[in-house]
């Protein structure tokens, strides 16, 4: 995890503290949706976005909620993803 917001804080339960360096796809998704996540991940950080991909994440408090994740490339100035 490299950017947590408040929205995410409120939903899940964990601060921007206790998630900063942890893996996202390891830590807080269910083992049945790890694959397809790290997949939608892996494909924005080579420019290919995915748009409502729905998923369940684990709050701190053990609950299972869904997800809705538009994953969208970073670019800077020049085009590059960053």
């Amino acid at each position: 995890v490299n950017v947590w917001n408040q929205c995410a804080s409120r939903l899940v339960g964990y601060s921007t503290a206790e998630v900063m360096g942890h893996s996202l796809v390891i830590e807080f998704i269910t083992k049945d949706y790890q694959a397809s996540v790290q997949s939608v991940l892996d494909r924005a950080l080579e420019g290919m976005e995915t748009a409502n991909f729905e998923f369940p994440l684990i709050t701190k408090d053990g609950a299972r909620i869904e997800i809705l994740l538009n994953a969208t490339t970073r670019r800077n100035e020049h085009g590059k993803v960053i």
